[in-house]
Formats: C-alpha cells, structure tokens, sequence
C-alpha cells in the first residue's frame, strides 16, 4: 500500500516552488492604479482574494527569447538566498513567467509589437501559452521590470511559494488580448486607496505599502532600491532588506 504521506506531504514540510507575480501600474490618471484581479472561489490557494497577477514558474520560462533583459542589478538581487542551485538563467525565468501569468490570467502583453515574432524559433518546449504570446505579434521583453519584493509562504500552507513580486509601468503593455483562462475574475485598475479597501492577502497588503513607499521615490531611489523579503524563520515573521550591486 502507498504510504500517502510520500505523494502528497504535509504542508508544514513542502518545499516552496519558485513564483513571479507582475505589478502593473497605470501612471495615467492623477493617482497610480494597479491593476488587480479576484481569485477563484474554487481555488486552494487563497479562494476569493484580491491578488495581483502571477503564479508558478516552469522550466520553460529559461529558454523563451525576449526583445531585452533585466538589468544586471535585478538579476543580483534576485540571487540572493535563491533556494536550490542558483543562476542567472532562473533568475531571469521568473521574470519570464511574471509576464506569461499576466498575459494568462488578464491578456496584457507586456512587451515590443514586432512584425517578425513569426520568424522566432521557439523552443520545442515552449507551453501553449507562450506559443499564444507570440502569435499574437508581440516579443515579451524584461527591461523595464524591477524587482520589488519577495515573500515566501509560511509552512503549513496548502501551497507554499517563494514568490518574487516584479513591478511595470502600464505604458508597456503592447498589446491587450482576453484571458486564456478564468483564474482571476473582477478585474480592475484601483488606486492605493482602493486597494486598502479590498480582500488582500497579508502579504500582498504588505507589498502595497512596499509599492506606495517605492513610487514615492525618485529615480535614483528606485533603481537602487533594497528589495524587502518575507519570510519565516523558527516560528518568527523577517523582514530584512536586499541589496543588489550598482
């Protein structure tokens, strides 16, 4: 008989997988707006909840081309403590998939309009999502996203994430195309205000405040911007603040 135990562990010993979430904020209006989406009732993992989009990265995400890379002080922010075997190329994988489970869950293309996606040779294991992104004439691109925060999710969770949230300003949407699936609902553009007035996870709750204090900033601020991480540590909630080399 199979020990259940070994396929489905508890959730106070599963191992966080490797996520990206993308913050996208709209400059145009008098106050910043974010753009955020309600979960699933009927999903496991925070039901009902106000979130940004995002979700799991693949090993796929590593060999997707894209019309331009992140800076090379976001790739060593985003190596510091990474679990596993670290590397640039994951690294940059999470900044892929931030941009393939927005495009999945709200239909923004984050990106170049380029009229030669076609003649881009994907990889053989490049998902149906992916495959979608590009047939629709765009080429995801990843310099302008900054790396904000990183949560990771407290044992005993039914899911647990090592979550790296990234931020884009709206003015990078190439292209706006429908949801490939229904993951995320009510979706909306709310100021900070607004967002303070929703159903949000803690964590996500957190990551505002983190948003609201980085946009506060001027540019040379946010370019050397210390990147808050949560994470729990012999019972005890840390946050400690990492830099990345200039």
């Amino acid at each position: 008989m199979t020990n259940p135990s070994i396929n489905n562990p508890a959730p106070s010993s599963m191992r966080p997988r490797d996520a990206a979430t993308l913050i996208v904020v709209d400059h145009t209006a008098s106050q910043p707006r974010i753009l955020m989406g309600r979960r699933h009732p009927n999903q496991i993992f925070l039901p009902d909840k106000y979130v940004f989009p995002g979700g799991r990265s693949e090993i796929a995400d590593r060999a997707i081309p894209s019309a331009s890379e992140l800076h090379e002080r976001e790739i060593a922010k985003l190596l510091y403590d990474m679990k596993g075997n670290p590397s640039p190329h994951r690294a940059r994988a999470l900044a892929m998939a931030a941009l393939r489970e927005t495009y999945e869950e709200t239909g923004l293309l984050i990106g170049t309009n380029e009229t030669s996606t076609e003649d881009i040779a994907l990889p053989s294991t490049a998902d149906p999502i992916w495959q979608a992104f590009f047939a629709e004439g765009v080429q995801p691109s990843l310099s302008a996203l900054t790396f904000l925060a990183r949560a990771i999710t407290p044992p005993g969770r039914p899911r647990r994430y090592d979550t790296r949230f990234f931020w884009v300003d709206a003015a990078r949407i190439a292209k706006q195309s429908s949801p490939k699936d229904d993951e995320l609902r009510d979706l909306g553009w709310f100021t900070f205000d607004e967002l303070r007035q929703l159903d949000i996870p803690n964590i996500t709750r957190a990551v505002v405040e983190d948003l609201a204090e980085h946009l506060s900033e001027n540019n040379d601020a946010r370019a050397n911007w210390a990147v808050p991480y949560y994470y729990f540590k012999s019972g005890t909630f840390e946050r400690i603040l990492v830099r990345g080399s200039s």
